[in-house]
Protein backbone atom coordinates (compact mmCIF):
# COMPACT_ATOMS: atom_id res chain seq x y z
CA UNK A 1 0.00 0.00 0.00
CA UNK A 2 2.76 2.70 0.74
CA UNK A 3 4.00 1.90 -2.85
CA UNK A 4 0.56 2.57 -4.05
CA UNK A 5 -0.28 6.00 -2.55
CA UNK A 6 1.11 9.08 -3.36
CA UNK A 7 0.98 12.23 -1.51
CA UNK A 8 2.23 14.04 -4.56
CA UNK A 9 -0.90 17.01 -6.69
CA UNK A 10 -3.36 15.61 -4.19
CA UNK A 11 -6.12 17.53 -2.24
CA UNK A 12 -7.08 16.51 1.29
CA UNK A 13 -9.88 16.92 3.47
CA UNK A 14 -8.06 17.95 6.84
CA UNK A 15 -7.64 16.54 10.16
CA UNK A 16 -11.02 18.28 12.32
CA UNK A 17 -12.38 17.79 15.50
CA UNK A 18 -15.99 16.44 15.56
CA UNK A 19 -16.11 17.06 11.94
CA UNK A 20 -14.08 14.44 10.39
CA UNK A 21 -15.87 11.72 10.85
CA UNK A 22 -17.68 8.66 8.56
CA UNK A 23 -20.34 10.87 6.75
CA UNK A 24 -17.72 14.05 5.71
CA UNK A 25 -14.84 12.21 4.41
CA UNK A 26 -17.14 10.24 2.38
CA UNK A 27 -18.83 13.01 0.84
CA UNK A 28 -15.85 14.46 0.70
CA UNK A 29 -14.46 11.97 -2.00
CA UNK A 30 -17.74 11.88 -3.59
CA UNK A 31 -16.50 15.62 -4.31
CA UNK A 32 -13.22 14.82 -5.09
CA UNK A 33 -10.81 14.92 -2.19
CA UNK A 34 -8.17 12.56 -3.22
CA UNK A 35 -7.27 11.89 0.34
CA UNK A 36 -9.42 12.13 3.58
CA UNK A 37 -8.13 12.53 7.29
CA UNK A 38 -9.74 11.40 10.34
CA UNK A 39 -10.45 13.98 12.71
CA UNK A 40 -7.37 13.53 15.97
CA UNK A 41 -8.48 10.23 17.96
CA UNK A 42 -6.00 9.86 21.44
CA UNK A 43 -4.25 6.85 21.85
CA UNK A 44 -4.68 6.20 25.15
CA UNK A 45 -8.60 5.73 24.51
CA UNK A 46 -8.06 3.97 20.98
CA UNK A 47 -5.83 1.71 22.98
CA UNK A 48 -8.48 0.54 24.65
CA UNK A 49 -10.92 0.18 21.60
CA UNK A 50 -11.75 -3.75 20.26
CA UNK A 51 -11.96 -3.91 16.15
CA UNK A 52 -15.63 -4.91 15.19
CA UNK A 53 -16.75 -6.06 11.82
CA UNK A 54 -20.60 -4.34 11.90
CA UNK A 55 -22.20 -6.98 9.33
CA UNK A 56 -25.31 -4.46 9.55
CA UNK A 57 -23.75 -0.81 8.67
CA UNK A 58 -21.04 -2.95 6.67
CA UNK A 59 -18.27 -1.11 8.52
CA UNK A 60 -15.28 -1.94 10.63
CA UNK A 61 -15.78 -0.06 14.14
CA UNK A 62 -13.62 0.73 16.74
CA UNK A 63 -15.60 0.74 19.84
CA UNK A 64 -14.37 1.56 23.35
CA UNK A 65 -14.96 -0.90 26.86
CA UNK A 66 -18.24 1.97 27.19
CA UNK A 67 -19.36 0.78 23.88
CA UNK A 68 -18.67 4.14 22.30
CA UNK A 69 -17.51 3.80 18.65
CA UNK A 70 -14.01 5.90 18.33
CA UNK A 71 -13.67 5.38 14.95
CA UNK A 72 -15.76 4.02 12.15
CA UNK A 73 -14.43 3.05 8.47
CA UNK A 74 -16.00 1.24 5.43
CA UNK A 75 -14.27 -0.54 2.19
CA UNK A 76 -15.42 2.94 0.25
CA UNK A 77 -12.93 5.36 2.51
CA UNK A 78 -9.91 2.31 3.05
CA UNK A 79 -7.33 3.07 0.34
CA UNK A 80 -7.94 7.21 1.02
CA UNK A 81 -8.48 7.47 4.87
CA UNK A 82 -5.69 8.48 6.89
CA UNK A 83 -6.07 7.73 10.62
CA UNK A 84 -4.56 10.71 13.07
CA UNK A 85 -4.13 10.44 16.07
CA UNK A 86 -3.15 12.52 19.20
CA UNK A 87 -0.28 10.79 20.94
CA UNK A 88 3.00 11.73 22.86
CA UNK A 89 4.31 8.09 23.97
CA UNK A 90 5.89 5.75 20.97
CA UNK A 91 4.62 2.77 22.58
CA UNK A 92 1.45 3.34 22.37
CA UNK A 93 1.40 5.17 19.71
CA UNK A 94 2.46 1.94 17.96
CA UNK A 95 -0.24 -0.01 19.35
CA UNK A 96 -3.10 2.28 18.05
CA UNK A 97 -1.31 2.36 14.63
CA UNK A 98 -1.29 -1.63 14.32
CA UNK A 99 -4.82 -1.80 16.02
CA UNK A 100 -6.02 0.31 12.91
CA UNK A 101 -3.32 -0.53 9.93
CA UNK A 102 -5.05 -3.04 7.65
CA UNK A 103 -8.25 -0.92 7.78
CA UNK A 104 -6.59 2.56 6.87
CA UNK A 105 -4.41 3.91 4.25
CA UNK A 106 -2.05 5.80 6.41
CA UNK A 107 -1.34 6.89 9.67
CA UNK A 108 -1.04 10.44 10.58
CA UNK A 109 0.40 12.46 14.26
CA UNK A 110 -1.01 15.58 15.30
CA UNK A 111 1.86 17.59 15.54
CA UNK A 112 0.07 21.34 14.95
CA UNK A 113 -3.13 21.21 17.38
CA UNK A 114 -2.78 24.16 19.60
CA UNK A 115 -5.94 22.99 21.69
CA UNK A 116 -5.84 22.53 25.39
CA UNK A 117 -7.44 19.16 25.25
CA UNK A 118 -4.19 17.96 23.28
CA UNK A 119 -1.58 20.25 24.22
CA UNK A 120 -2.39 19.09 28.08
CA UNK A 121 -1.12 15.63 27.38
CA UNK A 122 2.14 16.41 25.61
CA UNK A 123 0.44 15.81 22.03
CA UNK A 124 -0.25 18.40 19.34
CA UNK A 125 1.42 21.52 19.31
CA UNK A 126 3.23 20.73 22.21
CA UNK A 127 5.76 18.19 20.81
CA UNK A 128 6.88 20.93 18.31
CA UNK A 129 9.06 21.77 21.69
CA UNK A 130 10.19 18.38 22.17
CA UNK A 131 11.76 17.33 18.56
CA UNK A 132 13.87 13.69 20.67
CA UNK A 133 10.09 12.92 20.79
CA UNK A 134 8.73 13.50 17.51
CA UNK A 135 11.71 11.57 16.48
CA UNK A 136 11.34 8.77 18.94
CA UNK A 137 7.45 8.51 17.67
CA UNK A 138 7.58 8.80 14.45
CA UNK A 139 10.62 6.52 14.28
CA UNK A 140 8.94 3.75 15.73
CA UNK A 141 6.01 4.19 13.35
CA UNK A 142 7.43 3.71 10.22
CA UNK A 143 9.51 0.63 11.50
CA UNK A 144 6.90 -1.01 13.06
CA UNK A 145 3.57 -0.41 10.34
CA UNK A 146 3.09 -1.39 6.61
CA UNK A 147 1.12 1.94 5.83
CA UNK A 148 2.91 5.04 5.18
CA UNK A 149 3.58 7.24 8.31
CA UNK A 150 3.20 11.13 8.04
CA UNK A 151 2.33 13.97 10.47
CA UNK A 152 0.68 17.94 10.42
CA UNK A 153 2.78 20.52 12.50
CA UNK A 154 2.78 24.00 12.59
CA UNK A 155 5.40 26.30 12.10
CA UNK A 156 7.38 27.82 14.55
CA UNK A 157 8.26 31.21 15.51
CA UNK A 158 11.50 31.08 14.51
CA UNK A 159 12.03 30.32 10.26
CA UNK A 160 15.67 28.42 11.21
CA UNK A 161 13.96 26.08 13.99
CA UNK A 162 11.12 25.37 11.51
CA UNK A 163 13.26 24.34 8.99
CA UNK A 164 15.29 22.25 11.50
CA UNK A 165 12.21 20.41 12.78
CA UNK A 166 10.97 19.60 9.69
CA UNK A 167 14.66 18.10 8.59
CA UNK A 168 14.92 16.12 11.60
CA UNK A 169 11.48 14.75 10.68
CA UNK A 170 12.10 13.56 7.01
CA UNK A 171 15.40 11.51 8.21
CA UNK A 172 12.55 9.23 10.30
CA UNK A 173 11.06 8.14 7.19
CA UNK A 174 7.86 10.03 6.75
CA UNK A 175 6.27 9.97 3.69
CA UNK A 176 4.91 13.34 3.98
CA UNK A 177 4.71 16.35 6.37
CA UNK A 178 1.83 19.11 6.72
CA UNK A 179 2.27 22.10 7.33
CA UNK A 180 -0.25 24.51 9.06
CA UNK A 181 1.13 27.93 8.04
CA UNK A 182 0.61 29.53 11.27
CA UNK A 183 2.41 29.68 14.81
CA UNK A 184 0.72 27.61 17.60
CA UNK A 185 -0.69 30.95 19.53
CA UNK A 186 -2.12 32.25 16.08
CA UNK A 187 -6.11 31.47 15.28
CA UNK A 188 -7.83 31.51 12.07
CA UNK A 189 -8.20 35.06 12.26
CA UNK A 190 -4.24 35.47 11.63
CA UNK A 191 -3.17 35.54 7.76
CA UNK A 192 -1.23 32.52 6.72
CA UNK A 193 2.08 32.51 6.77
CA UNK A 194 2.79 31.34 2.82
CA UNK A 195 6.53 32.16 3.13
CA UNK A 196 7.13 29.74 5.90
CA UNK A 197 5.35 26.46 3.88
CA UNK A 198 7.86 27.83 0.49
CA UNK A 199 10.84 27.96 2.59
CA UNK A 200 9.81 23.93 4.05
CA UNK A 201 9.44 23.07 0.51
CA UNK A 202 13.45 24.05 -0.18
CA UNK A 203 14.12 22.14 2.95
CA UNK A 204 13.04 18.63 2.46
CA UNK A 205 12.77 16.36 -0.53
CA UNK A 206 9.35 14.62 0.36
CA UNK A 207 5.89 15.95 0.02
CA UNK A 208 4.45 19.31 1.31
CA UNK A 209 0.94 19.60 2.07
CA UNK A 210 0.06 22.98 2.77
CA UNK A 211 -2.68 23.76 5.03
CA UNK A 212 -4.47 27.04 6.87
CA UNK A 213 -5.37 29.22 3.56
CA UNK A 214 -9.59 28.43 3.83
CA UNK A 215 -9.88 31.78 5.27
CA UNK A 216 -7.98 34.12 2.70
CA UNK A 217 -6.96 32.16 -0.05
CA UNK A 218 -9.64 29.04 -0.59
CA UNK A 219 -13.04 30.13 -1.09
CA UNK A 220 -13.62 27.40 -4.20
CA UNK A 221 -11.94 24.97 -5.80
CA UNK A 222 -9.94 27.93 -8.49
CA UNK A 223 -8.48 28.66 -5.29
CA UNK A 224 -6.73 25.50 -4.61
CA UNK A 225 -3.79 25.62 -7.19
CA UNK A 226 -3.36 28.97 -6.23
CA UNK A 227 -2.62 27.95 -2.66
CA UNK A 228 -0.14 25.77 -3.87
CA UNK A 229 1.81 28.34 -6.20
CA UNK A 230 1.81 30.53 -3.76
CA UNK A 231 3.40 27.65 -1.05
CA UNK A 232 5.18 26.08 -3.25
CA UNK A 233 3.53 23.18 -1.75
CA UNK A 234 3.28 19.20 -3.52
CA UNK A 235 0.08 19.35 -2.04
CA UNK A 236 -3.13 21.20 -0.50
CA UNK A 237 -5.01 20.31 2.46
CA UNK A 238 -8.49 21.90 3.54
CA UNK A 239 -10.25 22.33 6.90
CA UNK A 240 -12.43 25.26 7.11
CA UNK A 241 -13.29 25.62 3.44
CA UNK A 242 -14.26 22.05 3.49
CA UNK A 243 -16.30 21.98 6.27
CA UNK A 244 -18.52 24.97 5.15
CA UNK A 245 -18.99 22.99 1.74
CA UNK A 246 -17.00 19.99 1.14
CA UNK A 247 -18.07 20.37 -2.72
CA UNK A 248 -15.19 23.14 -2.75
CA UNK A 249 -13.42 19.62 -3.64
CA UNK A 250 -15.23 19.41 -6.89
CA UNK A 251 -13.53 21.03 -9.83
CA UNK A 252 -17.50 21.37 -11.56
CA UNK A 253 -17.96 24.77 -8.51
CA UNK A 254 -19.40 24.78 -5.98
CA UNK A 255 -22.87 23.22 -5.36
CA UNK A 256 -25.56 24.76 -3.13
CA UNK A 257 -25.14 24.14 0.75
CA UNK A 258 -28.49 22.81 1.06
CA UNK A 259 -27.91 20.37 -1.86
CA UNK A 260 -24.78 19.45 0.04
CA UNK A 261 -26.32 19.26 3.25
CA UNK A 262 -28.71 16.62 1.77
CA UNK A 263 -26.18 14.74 0.84
CA UNK A 264 -24.43 15.23 3.92
CA UNK A 265 -27.31 13.75 6.07
CA UNK A 266 -28.08 11.22 3.92
CA UNK A 267 -24.50 9.30 4.92
CA UNK A 268 -25.51 10.36 8.42
CA UNK A 269 -28.48 8.16 8.43
CA UNK A 270 -26.95 5.09 6.35
CA UNK A 271 -23.88 5.18 8.55
CA UNK A 272 -25.80 5.24 11.81
CA UNK A 273 -23.70 8.70 12.85
CA UNK A 274 -23.96 9.94 15.96
CA UNK A 275 -26.98 12.85 15.97
CA UNK A 276 -25.52 15.40 18.05
CA UNK A 277 -22.10 14.75 15.26
CA UNK A 278 -24.32 15.18 12.66
CA UNK A 279 -26.07 18.39 14.00
CA UNK A 280 -23.08 19.90 14.80
CA UNK A 281 -21.69 19.60 10.90
CA UNK A 282 -24.94 20.60 9.75
CA UNK A 283 -24.49 23.63 11.81
CA UNK A 284 -20.99 24.57 10.28
CA UNK A 285 -22.29 24.33 6.79
CA UNK A 286 -25.33 26.18 8.16
CA UNK A 287 -23.28 29.40 8.82
CA UNK A 288 -25.18 32.55 9.04
CA UNK A 289 -28.27 30.77 8.37
CA UNK A 290 -28.67 28.75 11.65
CA UNK A 291 -31.41 31.68 12.87
CA UNK A 292 -33.20 30.76 9.50
CA UNK A 293 -36.38 28.55 9.38
CA UNK A 294 -34.62 25.37 8.52
CA UNK A 295 -31.25 26.13 10.85
CA UNK A 296 -33.92 26.90 14.31
CA UNK A 297 -35.78 23.56 13.51
CA UNK A 298 -31.89 21.55 13.02
CA UNK A 299 -31.46 23.57 16.86
CA UNK A 300 -34.29 21.82 18.02
CA UNK A 301 -33.65 18.48 16.68
CA UNK A 302 -32.30 15.76 18.88
CA UNK A 303 -32.27 12.65 16.92
CA UNK A 304 -31.28 12.20 12.73
CA UNK A 305 -34.96 10.98 12.39
CA UNK A 306 -35.92 14.69 13.50
CA UNK A 307 -32.85 15.97 11.05
CA UNK A 308 -34.27 13.60 8.52
CA UNK A 309 -38.14 15.46 9.11
CA UNK A 310 -36.31 19.19 8.77
CA UNK A 311 -35.00 18.42 5.21
CA UNK A 312 -37.35 16.39 3.79
CA UNK A 313 -35.79 13.02 3.95
CA UNK A 314 -38.08 11.14 6.44
CA UNK A 315 -38.74 8.80 3.52
CA UNK A 316 -35.21 8.14 2.80
CA UNK A 317 -34.61 7.89 6.83
CA UNK A 318 -37.35 5.72 6.97
CA UNK A 319 -36.34 3.10 4.08
CA UNK A 320 -33.04 3.04 5.14
CA UNK A 321 -33.95 2.15 8.70
CA UNK A 322 -36.35 -0.70 7.10
CA UNK A 323 -33.28 -1.71 5.23
CA UNK A 324 -30.55 -1.74 8.56
CA UNK A 325 -33.51 -3.69 10.44
CA UNK A 326 -33.89 -6.11 7.83
CA UNK A 327 -29.76 -7.01 8.18
CA UNK A 328 -30.03 -7.58 11.67
CA UNK A 329 -33.26 -10.11 11.28
CA UNK A 330 -31.30 -11.88 8.69
CA UNK A 331 -28.04 -11.86 10.68
CA UNK A 332 -29.76 -12.30 14.21
CA UNK A 333 -32.50 -14.47 12.43
CA UNK A 334 -35.47 -12.78 14.14
CA UNK A 335 -36.72 -8.88 14.98
CA UNK A 336 -35.41 -10.03 18.81
CA UNK A 337 -33.31 -13.29 18.58
CA UNK A 338 -32.04 -12.57 22.03
CA UNK A 339 -32.91 -15.48 24.18
CA UNK A 340 -34.37 -14.63 28.00
CA UNK A 341 -32.24 -16.37 30.92
CA UNK A 342 -33.33 -17.07 34.45
CA UNK A 343 -30.45 -16.32 36.49
CA UNK A 344 -31.68 -17.02 40.01
CA UNK A 345 -34.85 -15.53 40.28
CA UNK A 346 -34.15 -12.75 38.02
CA UNK A 347 -35.10 -13.03 34.21
CA UNK A 348 -31.87 -11.64 32.27
CA UNK A 349 -31.37 -11.06 28.99
CA UNK A 350 -28.52 -9.82 26.53
CA UNK A 351 -29.73 -6.57 25.03
CA UNK A 352 -28.60 -2.92 25.73
CA UNK A 353 -31.29 0.40 24.66
CA UNK A 354 -29.96 1.25 21.43
CA UNK A 355 -31.78 4.88 21.23
CA UNK A 356 -31.77 5.72 17.82
CA UNK A 357 -34.41 2.60 17.38
CA UNK A 358 -36.78 3.80 19.68
CA UNK A 359 -39.58 6.87 18.70
CA UNK A 360 -38.10 10.31 19.87
CA UNK A 361 -40.23 10.78 23.22
CA UNK A 362 -41.99 7.58 23.74
CA UNK A 363 -39.69 5.23 25.67
CA UNK A 364 -39.81 1.42 27.15
CA UNK A 365 -39.97 3.33 30.50
CA UNK A 366 -42.83 5.00 29.55
CA UNK A 367 -44.71 2.14 28.22
CA UNK A 368 -43.57 -0.04 31.14
CA UNK A 369 -45.34 2.02 33.72
CA UNK A 370 -48.03 3.05 31.64
CA UNK A 371 -48.60 -1.18 31.28
CA UNK A 372 -48.51 -1.58 35.09
CA UNK A 373 -50.62 1.26 35.33
CA UNK A 374 -53.81 -0.52 33.12
CA UNK A 375 -52.98 -3.74 34.80
CA UNK A 376 -53.58 -2.19 38.47
CA UNK A 377 -50.00 -3.42 39.78
CA UNK A 378 -47.20 -1.86 41.69
CA UNK A 379 -45.21 0.56 39.55
CA UNK A 380 -41.53 -0.57 38.49
CA UNK A 381 -39.38 0.12 40.93
CA UNK A 382 -35.65 0.50 39.52
CA UNK A 383 -32.50 -0.70 41.53
CA UNK A 384 -29.03 0.46 39.48
CA UNK A 385 -25.27 -0.38 40.06
CA UNK A 386 -21.88 1.33 38.69
CA UNK A 387 -18.93 -1.15 37.20
CA UNK A 388 -15.90 0.98 38.83
CA UNK A 389 -13.80 -0.54 36.49
CA UNK A 390 -15.40 1.41 33.36
CA UNK A 391 -18.02 3.12 34.88
CA UNK A 392 -20.44 1.24 33.62
CA UNK A 393 -24.02 0.97 34.41
CA UNK A 394 -26.68 -2.41 35.29
CA UNK A 395 -30.25 -1.95 36.31
CA UNK A 396 -32.86 -4.22 38.01
CA UNK A 397 -36.41 -3.53 37.57
CA UNK A 398 -39.38 -5.06 39.57
CA UNK A 399 -42.15 -5.56 37.86
CA UNK A 400 -45.67 -7.39 39.79
CA UNK A 401 -43.06 -9.48 42.72
CA UNK A 402 -40.83 -10.02 39.08
CA UNK A 403 -37.56 -9.33 38.79
CA UNK A 404 -35.63 -8.45 35.23
CA UNK A 405 -32.22 -7.60 34.30
CA UNK A 406 -30.26 -6.67 31.07
CA UNK A 407 -26.92 -9.23 31.64
CA UNK A 408 -25.15 -6.44 29.28
CA UNK A 409 -24.03 -3.17 30.53
CA UNK A 410 -24.79 0.79 30.09
CA UNK A 411 -22.97 3.85 29.33
CA UNK A 412 -24.78 5.57 31.46
CA UNK A 413 -27.93 5.05 34.23
CA UNK A 414 -30.65 6.20 32.17
CA UNK A 415 -29.69 3.94 29.11
CA UNK A 416 -29.17 1.12 32.25
CA UNK A 417 -32.77 1.49 33.47
CA UNK A 418 -34.81 1.63 29.74
CA UNK A 419 -32.46 -1.89 29.04
CA UNK A 420 -34.42 -3.59 31.75
CA UNK A 421 -37.65 -2.07 31.33
CA UNK A 422 -36.69 -4.06 27.50
CA UNK A 423 -36.56 -7.25 29.07
CA UNK A 424 -39.31 -7.25 31.33
CA UNK A 425 -41.27 -6.01 28.33
CA UNK A 426 -40.04 -8.26 26.20
CA UNK A 427 -40.54 -11.09 28.83
CA UNK A 428 -44.42 -10.06 29.00
CA UNK A 429 -44.82 -9.68 24.97
CA UNK A 430 -45.35 -6.46 25.31
CA UNK A 431 -44.35 -4.04 22.31
CA UNK A 432 -41.34 -1.73 23.53
CA UNK A 433 -42.11 1.41 21.46
CA UNK A 434 -39.53 0.56 18.68
CA UNK A 435 -39.77 3.24 15.42
CA UNK A 436 -42.17 0.92 13.02
CA UNK A 437 -43.68 -1.33 16.16
CA UNK A 438 -46.33 0.68 17.31
CA UNK A 439 -46.85 0.79 21.38
CA UNK A 440 -49.85 -1.26 21.96
CA UNK A 441 -52.14 1.46 23.01
CA UNK A 442 -50.09 1.62 26.11
CA UNK A 443 -49.49 5.37 25.49
CA UNK A 444 -52.62 7.67 26.07
CA UNK A 445 -54.28 9.08 22.95
CA UNK A 446 -53.28 12.66 23.97
CA UNK A 447 -49.14 11.66 24.50
CA UNK A 448 -49.49 9.90 21.50
CA UNK A 449 -50.67 12.93 19.34
CA UNK A 450 -48.23 14.86 21.32
CA UNK A 451 -45.14 12.80 19.56
CA UNK A 452 -46.19 13.13 15.83
CA UNK A 453 -42.88 15.28 15.06
CA UNK A 454 -43.63 17.75 12.73
CA UNK A 455 -47.77 17.66 12.24
CA UNK A 456 -49.14 20.64 11.28
CA UNK A 457 -50.94 21.44 14.55
CA UNK A 458 -47.63 21.28 16.35
CA UNK A 459 -46.20 24.00 13.84
CA UNK A 460 -48.93 25.98 14.39
CA UNK A 461 -48.70 25.66 18.03
CA UNK A 462 -44.85 26.88 17.43
CA UNK A 463 -45.58 29.56 15.67
CA UNK A 464 -47.74 31.38 17.40
CA UNK A 465 -45.59 31.03 20.79
CA UNK A 466 -42.80 32.40 18.95
CA UNK A 467 -45.04 35.60 17.39
CA UNK A 468 -45.87 36.48 21.32
CA UNK A 469 -42.34 36.28 22.22
CA UNK A 470 -43.09 32.64 24.21
CA UNK A 471 -40.06 30.95 22.29
CA UNK A 472 -37.70 30.99 25.11
CA UNK A 473 -40.84 29.11 27.02
CA UNK A 474 -41.22 26.65 24.56
CA UNK A 475 -37.72 26.03 24.41
CA UNK A 476 -37.55 25.22 28.24
CA UNK A 477 -40.51 23.09 27.90
CA UNK A 478 -39.94 20.90 24.75
CA UNK A 479 -41.04 20.62 21.67
CA UNK A 480 -43.80 18.46 22.60
CA UNK A 481 -45.08 19.72 25.56
CA UNK A 482 -43.66 16.72 27.57
CA UNK A 483 -42.80 19.06 30.94
CA UNK A 484 -46.41 19.77 31.80
CA UNK A 485 -47.36 16.15 30.73
CA UNK A 486 -45.43 14.68 33.07
CA UNK A 487 -46.55 17.20 35.93
CA UNK A 488 -50.38 15.97 35.08
CA UNK A 489 -49.00 12.72 35.21
CA UNK A 490 -47.59 13.16 38.88
CA UNK A 491 -50.35 14.66 40.03
CA UNK A 492 -52.79 12.34 39.06
CA UNK A 493 -50.66 10.07 40.69
CA UNK A 494 -51.37 11.11 44.15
Amino acid sequence: MADRLSFRNIIALAPMVRVGTLPMRLLALDYGADLVYSEELIDIKMAQCQRVENDVLQTVDFVAPDDRVMFRTCEKEKQRVIFQMGTADPDRALTVARLVEKDVAGIDVNMGCPKEYSTKGGMGAALLSDPDKIKAILGKLVSGVSVPVTCKIRILPSLEDTLSLVRRIEKTGVAAIAVHGRFKEERPRHPVHCDYIHAVTQAVSIPVIANGGSLDLVKTHADIEAFREATGASSVMLARAAMWNPSVFSGGGLRPVEEVMDEYLKYAIRYDNHAFNTKYCLCQMLRDKVESVLGKKVHAAQTNAELSEAYGLHDFYKQTQEELQARRDAKQGGAHPERLIMDGDVTTMAIKFERREYLPQITPKMLLLEWSRREKVDQPRYQTVQRPQDRSFQSTVTVDNKTYRPSLWEKSKKFAEQAAAIVCLRALGIPEGRIGEGNGGLVCKRKREAKVYGSEEEERRKKQQVEHGGSKVLEAMGANGQVCEDITDRRRSK
